[in-house]
């Protein structure tokens, strides 16, 4: 291969690798797909659920026993002192020996060993309703993040449309704007050889003017929408070539489905918002009963004071090792029970203003209830709307193509003016618009009444 070859091969290589990387290829699940596994959003409520997840397994093991080891190495005296006291914030010190006569300094080494046990095998169900409020917990997360999924295929799948419409509406402007160029080279042309008023071709380059102005306005819509479909997808990529086959009918299942289902993901988050609260109510009235638990102690003691320093005081030793031995044990296991009286007063207004809280929540559920029955009825009322105008769009667009047609005809024979000629192409222009909008309007409809239905199949089902 010689080196212009290879020159003009490198070149078109990277021509093709740069339109690939600025144009995709792009259907509708393609989009939703690519939404879901990279929206910030999804990913963290994602995390939340996890997280909701886990707490399960914590709050479930609760019902296991502390089981504690503790140990020490003290060096100190042990000069004792009758007398009541409290150790009030860890303060006090455990020292024990005889009351002796005076103060003396004699320290040796010390040790303490210690096991616990501390079960509360009898709780009044207080566990089992910290179980049930993580399990709504992730019951609410976990519906979150699938009302969280719903609508961003609904918001992805508008973003398409919208897109997918102002492609439609850049090609008519295109369209438009070769007409309007044909007609001023035809207009400059008649004007050169006196056949029509210079003041025609004038007027001609005007209306080209305009339609420039108009595509690029229809350009800078379609980048905009590029841009939002983008962000949505969790992309950088500005430039999409997307899949226009199925936006050229109409779907086929505009009239199923009437009714709106507690299974709407959105309900359901908002139900779920309500057993959370409800099982916090649950929960704050186990509060109001006492506690049966059992615990067990081994302890072991080493000290380098003798038995015999009550009487004789240079009978201990500073070795470090006879100080840490331990040569005393003791075992301690019991039931007990602890009731905090008074909780039966201070929890009363906690289980109240939860109780409020529940019946707010489920005052928001009422609104979104409502709030989705609207939209429905709404979306039912939009369909039948963008069907008409979608009967009437080939109309229109064929009358006023035929209209153009003539004018331009007459226009080049001299038999009408520039006025109706011009007043003939904004009408074209007006019906390619209006049925390019028409086409998309039934899909966002249909996409309209697939939110409000909570049942996505229904839209994307049609693609």
């Amino acid at each position: 291969m010689s080196r212009t070859s290879l020159f003009y091969f490198s070149l078109l290589s990277f021509i093709n690798l740069s339109i690939s990387v600025n144009a995709q290829t792009l259907s509708l699940k393609q989009a939703v797909n690519t939404a879901l596994s990279n929206y910030g959003t999804i990913k963290a409520k994602d995390n939340y659920a996890n997280a909701s997840k886990s707490s399960i397994q914590q709050a479930k093991r609760e019902y296991l026993p502390n089981f504690s080891l503790s140990a020490q190495q003290d060096y100190g005296t042990i000069n004792g002192q009758n007398g009541p006291q409290y150790g009030l914030g860890g303060l006090g010190t455990a020292s024990s020996g005889p009351s002796l006569e005076k103060q003396n300094w004699n320290a040796a080494f010390g040790g303490l060993y210690l096991a616990n046990v501390n079960w509360d095998f009898f709780t009044f169900g207080k566990i089992r309703e910290r179980i049930k409020i993580a399990d709504a917990a992730y019951q609410r997360d976990k519906n979150d993040l699938e009302q969280e999924k719903f609508q961003q295929e609904i918001r992805v799948s508008a973003a398409y449309l919208n897109l997918l419409a102002a492609q439609r509406l850049s090609k008519s402007q295109q369209k438009n704007l070769d007409r309007a160029v044909t007609f001023k080279n035809t207009a400059v042309i008649r004007a050169k050889n006196g056949l029509i008023a210079g003041v025609d071709s004038s007027f001609a380059k005007a209306e080209v003017s305009s339609a420039k102005i108009a595509l690029t306005k229809a350009k800078d819509l379609e980048q905009e929408q590029a841009n939002r479909l983008g962000v949505l997808m969790g992309l950088t990529a500005t430039s999409y070539d997307l899949d226009t086959a199925s936006i050229t009918r109409i779907p086929g299942n505009l009239l199923e489905d009437t009714v709106i289902k507690n299974s709407h993901p959105l309900l359901k988050f908002y139900q779920n918002r309500v057993d959370v609260s409800q099982q916090q109510v649950n929960y704050f009235k186990k509060l109001y009963y006492p506690t049966f638990s059992f615990f067990g102690v081994m302890q072991g003691r080493g000290s380098g004071f003798s038995p015999g320093y009550a009487l004789d005081q240079t009978a201990y030793s500073t070795s470090y090792t006879d100080g840490i031995n331990p040569t005393r044990g003791n075992y301690l296991i019991g039931i007990g029970m602890t009731w905090n009286l008074s909780t039966l007063l201070k929890n009363r207004p906690q289980v109240r203003a939860q109780e409020y809280i529940s019946q707010g929540l489920k005052e928001e559920y009422n609104l979104v209830d409502q709030q989705l029955k609207a939209q429905l009825a709404l979306a039912e009322t939009k369909l039948t709307n963008a069907l008409a105008n979608y009967r009437e769009a080939p109309i229109q667009v064929k009358a006023a193509s035929d209209a153009y047609l003539q004018k331009n005809t007459l226009y080049k024979n001299g038999l009408t003016t520039l006025v109706d000629l011009t007043q003939a192409l904004f009408t074209l222009n007006r019906a390619e618009t209006d049925r390019d909008i028409a086409f998309t309007n039934v899909w966002q409809a249909l996409l309209l009444k697939s939110a409000a239905l909570g049942n996505y199949d229904l839209f994307i089902n049609e693609f």
